[in-house]
């Protein structure tokens, strides 16, 4: 494991895996980097640099919890960008971590060579996801075993009669196995106090954001998994739309977890967009 200092002192940890051209891997959550693995073996094709947000992982909790928002994480990531000696560095994030890469490309557009969101969080940049829209998506599951427990505690949420998140797990896997409870439980984040701030009070400016992405020039892969409830592929093929040089990619039948769900097709997607 290996590390360097934020801006504000706070240490942060980082894993290496592969070998290639870097590129830098935010995880969602905010969790621990581990649940990305080596995203379906992407680290074949380049040197996976995974970062742990601060106050996961390995990284050190900083002393001011306001410094968990995402546009103050901004920082970590150009401060990673420096210590690793790089001009310009490729990009790649998923869930939650691709509202933090937005901000960072609209802040930092020249240090950003290419960019890819997988299963993209889309708040930074103001894009719906209303319960019509996952529900449309759950129902296309209605033949699983799992599905009328599941459904019903989507609908209990939805109308804001239940809150068992962990009852609808299934719905953000592409097959709901023995393999993919663990990884899903290993990806859930401990640190509520870096949930709570990631998206308080002015973490995101959408107006802003989308002003600046629309003169982002450099490659954009956008990939959704086909029933991802978490990041719906109507959702982010608006997010695609925000950009001048965008590849939208929908993996069928993935969910929030496209390299689990089909290692090999996410890999070709990956690794074809980021060479």
């Amino acid at each position: 494991m290996n590390s360097f200092a934020a801006p504000d002192g706070t240490r942060l940890a980082y894993r290496e895996l592969g070998d290639g051209e870097p590129v830098i891997c935010l995880p969602g959550g905010p969790a621990d980097s581990r649940y990305l693995g080596d995203l379906g073996g992407l680290s074949a094709h380049r040197r996976l640099i995974l970062l742990d947000p601060r106050g996961t992982g390995l990284s050190a909790r900083p002393a001011d919890a306001a410094s968990y928002r995402c546009d103050r994480q901004v920082a970590d990531v150009e401060a990673l960008r420096e210590h690793l000696g790089l001009p310009r560095v490729d990009l790649l994030a998923h869930s939650g971590g691709a509202n933090l890469a937005l901000r960072y490309a609209a802040r930092h557009p020249r240090h950003v060579g290419r960019l890819a969101l997988i299963a993209p969080g889309v708040r930074a940049v103001g894009v719906g996801i209303d319960g019509t829209m996952r529900r449309a998506l759950a129902l296309r599951r209605k033949d699983e075993p799992w599905f009328p427990a599941a459904f019903a505690a989507l609908e209990a949420i939805a109308e804001g009669t239940g809150d068992d998140w962990e009852a609808v797990a299934p719905f953000f896997c592409g097959r709901w196995d023995a393999e993919a409870r663990l990884h899903h439980a290993a990806g859930q984040p401990v640190n509520g106090e870096a949930v709570a701030h990631f998206a308080a009070e002015g973490a995101f400016d959408p107006e802003v954001t989308r002003a600046a992405l629309a003169a982002f020039g450099s490659p954009v892969l956008l990939l959704a998994g086909e029933f991802d409830l978490n990041s719906p592929p109507r959702a982010v093929a608006e997010c695609a739309g925000l950009f001048p040089h965008a590849t939208l990619v929908e993996q069928s039948g993935a969910g929030h977890y496209p390299w689990m769900d089909d290692p090999d097709r996410f890999v070709a997607a990956a690794s074809a967009f980021l060479g």
